[in-house]
């Protein structure tokens, strides 16, 4: 466990808020594996009615730590953050996103994985995968096409530049903005009212809603292996150095 990660269970609901405010909430092996581990508990827990991902300070998660990220002996689909992956996308109980600021790279990709998505109407989206040399993951080449639509998918992946909260709006990657000091008490009311629903049932509907004619994990596993070739390229080495130098 590590204590980058916040855990509280509150009514029924488990609250996950990243907290490693002096990286942005930058995400590390540790914190995936923390993520991991208690999602996959409040799956097997019949009494979680839902579960709120949220982060600290001014950010929701400026995507994977590349220090750490590049420290990955194997990157494979058993990797951190591909476990993490795997467990968010074959979850039934429902996942609510509460992006608080920055959403960079997973940070924005997670949130096709959740099933209600509140945002500080401040926050700030990207997916600048391309600008390292690398494809999309977390199955955003399948979902965020589907999700926003292909021309929408397209200007995100493909330029990698950042939107603001009301074009995510607008490209349907979140349900509501609110002001960014009403952004907890909005989280809190959801919870409740997800709290306040027959277990059983909210996740049968969300397995239902979740069935694609791919399965996610097949898109999760296929990116996964051309995103490990991809991160070993000159390009993406150079453009990592480059990006870690200005930091």
């Amino acid at each position: 466990m590590t204590e980058h990660v916040k855990v509280e269970v509150r009514d029924q609901v488990l609250w996950l808020t990243l907290q490693r405010t002096e990286k942005k909430n930058a995400l590390t092996q540790a914190m995936y594996r923390t993520l991991s581990h208690e999602l996959q508990l409040a799956e097997r827990d019949a009494d979680i009615a839902a579960v709120v991902i949220t982060g600290s300070g001014d950010s929701f998660t400026s995507g994977n730590d590349l220090h750490d990220f590049l420290a990955i002996e194997e990157l494979d689909d058993s990797a951190p953050p591909f476990e993490f992956l795997y467990t968010l996308s074959r979850l039934t109980v429902p996942v609510v996103a509460g992006v608080n600021g920055m959403a960079i790279g997973i940070g924005t990709t997670i949130l096709l994985h959740c099933d209600l998505v509140y945002a500080a109407d401040t926050a700030v989206f990207a997916l600048p995968f391309i600008n390292l040399g690398l494809v999309p993951e977390a199955a955003s080449s399948l979902l965020l096409p589907q999700a926003c639509g292909y021309l929408a998918a397209a200007e995100m992946l493909l330029l990698g530049e950042p939107i603001d909260a009301a074009t995510a709006l607008q490209y349907r990657l979140v349900n509501k903005l609110v002001a960014a000091d009403q952004l907890h008490s909005t989280l809190q009311s959801v919870a409740a009212k997800l709290a306040s629903k027959p277990r059983a049932g909210l996740r049968a509907a969300k397995a239902l809603m979740k069935e694609n004619l791919e399965p996610v994990a097949d898109r999760i596993e296929r990116e996964a292996e051309i995103f490990a070739k991809a991160l070993h390229s000159p390009a993406a080495k150079a453009a990592i150095a480059a990006r870690l130098q200005k930091k």
